[in-house]
């Protein structure tokens, strides 16, 4: 498996995984895609990497940063990440998070934030912090991974393209 950076070529395909991926997810209003295409128009995709199998895409994750207090701080925020439906549950999400961490960490982050399930994100460092909290979800699926030892404290928002709604 290959794990890489993003480009053009692949756009198509990321909404179509995506599309995919949450089609039924029951946490999903099914706008993945929709917020993936927002944040790359606004120059805030931050990271995004793609996994692909005998050149066929099979797993995509996102990174943009994220506010706390109003401020950013150069904390991201993971989301999402997709497998294809068929190769869900053999590793292909974790090397991307980890991947991702990588990136992030080399490219000097300090932290970066989920909101995700926490039996998941647990394996790779995520965490409930009592000082960061989303507001409007419950502590335990709000984590947060510190890439430096200072952490800061507050409120925490995401990228206004995490605010788009299905289309009716």
């Amino acid at each position: 498996m290959l794990i890489r950076e993003e480009t053009e070529k692949d756009f198509a395909a990321i909404n179509a995984l995506l599309a995919s991926a949450f089609e039924t997810a029951p946490h999903s209003q099914q706008t993945e895609h929709l917020i993936v295409d927002a944040l790359r128009k606004s120059g805030n995709l931050t990271l995004s990497l793609i996994a692909e199998e005998d050149d066929e895409l099979v797993g995509c994750i996102a990174f943009s940063p994220v506010r706390i207090n109003g401020v950013h701080c150069d904390w991201y925020g993971l989301g999402p990440v997709a497998v294809t439906p068929d190769r869900q549950g053999m590793g292909i999400g974790s090397e991307l998070v980890q991947s991702g961490i990588r990136h992030l960490r080399a490219n000097d982050a300090r932290g970066c934030v989920v909101l995700g399930e926490p039996n998941y994100y647990s394996r790779f460092g995520f965490a409930p912090l009592p000082g960061l909290k989303l507001d409007g979800v419950p502590d335990e699926y709000f984590m947060a991974r510190p890439l430096i030892n200072d952490i800061p404290t507050g409120n925490v928002d995401y990228d206004p393209a995490f605010d788009i709604k299905p289309s009716a």
